[in-house]
């Protein structure tokens, strides 16, 4: 633990009160430096990171932690518990769980901007401003279609086509995302159905979900009344989640993929290999498919570490009885090597960009 100068024994008994659902406030006083913050915080991420057990079973929480200090940060306690919400909104979102950071006028315009996202996006789905593109998968063998992963886009009539990193993290925090989620699903399961019809046989189509929609009890009963009411096989779907997806809400997460996998849909790990621990989930999930980040395929053709490293992705799934998707392919080179290496799928720009449902079916 950190030491701490003239660390006041007032500061150790602060005042405590609940600010709302989720939101505990903490005042501390007669603080002279801001290392004894610092040193406070790190003591409470500390003590709250230690699991709780109820019921015999260990139950984890995540807290993150805003900072604003009279008068730097406000002179009112409104405007400094404002500020404060800000701070740990911005942990929260570009920091991960269990941190803690102090309040700057950078936050406060990027709060700004957020709540405006925020506002703005309540109306898209009554609107119906969102679209779905669609990116192939190729066969690595035979060199056909036999999928696409559905990627969401937002036509905002003030912004124009908004990329996802810029509306899916706030829909994610605000709790727009399970919506939206269900919105894409829908959307994606009703276009299979529609290719299907046009006699393509042996297609799925792939779906991204966050850690929030895990957290979602309706979440199979969703994906069954969807494929019931589309006439669509589970092989038709495939559900992708990150590592980091599933480390956010790691208990519900392991309750609902099995569910959804006993259903026969199959389940691809999206991004494998950036995140928490990747052999772990390939152990303790149900895990159908693997999907290769990008940024491992990027260099395969001139760097031979990276080379050795999907190789041995690509063995180490096979051996597991899972199938690869290499992501983010962009060259012939690539290709001849993933052939090489018997990967299963391939996707990139080398094939196509994500693009909308007529051009897909083109």
């Amino acid at each position: 633990m950190d030491t701490v100068a003239k660390l006041p024994s007032d500061a150790l008994t602060p005042t405590v009160s609940r600010l709302g659902q989720e939101d505990i406030g903490i005042l501390l006083t007669d603080i002279e430096e801001v290392s004894a913050i610092t040193w406070i915080v790190k003591r409470i991420l500390t003590a709250l990171s230690e699991p709780f057990t109820v019921d015999s079973k260990d139950i984890y929480t995540t807290t993150n932690i805003g900072i604003s200090i009279y008068p730097h940060d406000g002179e009112s306690p409104e405007i400094l518990e404002k500020n404060a919400a800000a701070a740990r909104s911005h942990a929260k979102k570009t920091l991960g769980g269990n941190r803690y950071y102090f309040f700057s006028e950078n936050i406060q315009s990027t709060s700004i901007k957020h709540l405006n996202v925020e506002s703005r996006l309540h109306q898209a789905l009554d609107n119906e401003e969102f679209l779905l593109y669609y990116q192939p998968k190729i066969d690595t063998l035979s060199g056909s279609i036999i999928g696409v992963e559905a990627l969401i886009r937002w036509d905002s009539p003030d912004a124009g086509l908004v990329p996802p990193y810029e509306f899916i993290p706030i829909a994610e925090y605000s709790g727009l995302i399970n919506p939206i989620g269900d919105w894409v699903l829908a959307t994606a399961c009703s276009q299979v159905r529609t290719w299907l019809d046009m006699g393509i046989e042996d297609f799925s189509v792939a779906v991204n979900f966050s850690n929030k929609q895990f957290r979602n009890s309706n979440l199979t009963q969703l994906i069954e009344d969807l494929l019931i009411e589309n006439m669509l096989s589970p092989e038709n779907l495939i559900v992708e989640v990150t590592e980091n997806a599933m480390m956010e809400s790691i208990n519900s997460s392991m309750v609902i993929l099995h569910e959804i996998r006993e259903m026969g849909v199959n389940i691809a790990l999206d991004d494998f290999g950036t995140g928490y621990s990747s052999l772990g989930y390939l152990k303790n999930f149900p895990v159908t498919h693997v999907k290769i980040d990008r940024s491992f395929i990027a260099d395969i053709e001139t760097n031979e570490r990276d080379a050795t490293l999907v190789k041995s992705i690509i063995n180490m799934a096979h051996g597991m009885g899972l199938k690869v998707t290499a992501e983010g392919v962009e060259n012939e080179p690539q290709v001849e090597i993933l052939h090489d290496f018997t990967c299963d799928e391939m996707q990139g720009f080398l094939f196509s960009k994500p693009v909308p449902h007529l051009e897909a079916t083109e």
